[in-house]
C-alpha cells in the first residue's frame, strides 16, 4: 500500500499542476461561446442552450481586420522561428565545432543576452527602427525578435551539437565534405533541440503586445494581440469579443504544440541529461 501510495504521489501532483495550467484556457473557451451575462453570472459553468452565444465571433469578424491581423502575426511568427533556427544553429554549430581566440567571450556574451531583457532596450531599438524605416513594418518586429531569440538558441544548441560524435564529421570531412556540408548533416541530429528551441521561441513573439505597440501600430501591420485591444475601453469592454479572440489566437499555438509535442519532450529531456 505505501508502494502505491508512494507511486501514486507524482501522478497526484502533475495532474493538479494540469488542472491549475489548463484551468484557465477552458475558462477562455467556454465563456466565449456564452452570453455577456452568463460570463458574469456562471463564468465556471458549461455553455447550455440558454447561455450559448456566439456574437464574440460574430463581433471579431464584422469590426476587425481579424484576417489579417491573423496573418500578421503568422508571418513575424514563422520568419523570425525560420531565422533563429537557421542563425543559431549555424552559430551554435561554430562554438561547438571550432576553437578560437574569444570563444568563452563569445559564450558569455550569448548568456547575457539571455539573463537581460531586451525591453530595457526599447528606446535605443525604436530610434533604431526610425532610422532605417523599419516602423510599421512586420520586418522591424521579425528582426527584433530574432535578436530577443538568438541568444537561447546558440546557449542551447550548441550542448546539443556537442553531442554529435566527432568521429561523424571527420569521416565527412576526409570525403571531401565542406564545413556547410558536414553542418547540414549534423542538423538532423539535434532535432529534439531544434523542436524546443522553435516552440519556446514561437510562444513569447505570438503572445507579445509590447513591441507591436510600439513599432507597428498601424492597422494594416497589427498583430493578433494589438488586435484584441480594439475591444478593450476604458469605461466598456466587449468582453465576448475579447474572449473569442483569445479562443481563436490559441489554437494555432495548441495545433503546433500537438503535433510537435513529441520532438519537444525529447528536447527538454535531452537538455536536462545533458
Amino acid at each position: 500500500m505505501r508502494a502505491r501510495a508512494g507511486a501514486a504521489v507524482p501522478h497526484v501532483i502533475l495532474i493538479a499542476y494540469a488542472v491549475v495550467a489548463l484551468g484557465p484556457i477552458a475558462m477562455i473557451v467556454m465563456n466565449s461561446f456564452k452570453s455577456r451575462q452568463a460570463i458574469f453570472d456562471t463564468p465556471f459553468a458549461l455553455p447550455t442552450p440558454d447561455t450559448f452565444d456566439v456574437s464574440g465571433f460574430q463581433t471579431v469578424f464584422t469590426r476587425a481586420q481579424f484576417e489579417l491581423y491573423f496573418l500578421n502575426s503568422f508571418i513575424v511568427t514563422v520568419s523570425t522561428v525560420f531565422l533563429v533556427l537557421l542563425l543559431g544553429s549555424m552559430a551554435a554549430f561554430a562554438l561547438a565545432e571550432y576553437r578560437f581566440t574569444g570563444l568563452t567571450f563569445v559564450a558569455l556574451y550569448m548568456a547575457v543576452g539571455i539573463m537581460i531583457p531586451i525591453r530595457l532596450g526599447t528606446v535605443g531599438i525604436l530610434d533604431l527602427m526610425v532610422r532605417l524605416g523599419l516602423v510599421n513594418s512586420l520586418a522591424g518586429l521579425v528582426l527584433v525578435y530574432t535578436a530577443m531569440g538568438l541568444p537561447l538558441a546558440v546557449f542551447v544548441l550548441t550542448a546539443f551539437f556537442q553531442q554529435v560524435p566527432g568521429e561523424l564529421k571527420d569521416a565527412a570531412r576526409i570525403d571531401g565534405s565542406s564545413e556547410y556540408r558536414v553542418y547540414r548533416m549534423a542538423v538532423p541530429l539535434v532535432k529534439p533541440g531544434l523542436a524546443a528551441i522553435g516552440v519556446y521561441t514561437m510562444l513569447p513573439i505570438w503572445n507579445d503586445l509590447w513591441f507591436p505597440l510600439i513599432l507597428t501600430p498601424a492597422e494594416n501591420v497589427r498583430t493578433v494581440t494589438l488586435g484584441t485591444q480594439l475591444f478593450l475601453g476604458q469605461f466598456v469592454t466587449d468582453w465576448n469579443a475579447v474572449l473569442a479572440v483569445l479562443t481563436l489566437a490559441a489554437l494555432p499555438l495548441i495545433a503546433l504544440f500537438i503535433i510537435f509535442s513529441r520532438q519537444f519532450i525529447n528536447g527538454l529531456t535531452s537538455g536536462a541529461f545533458k
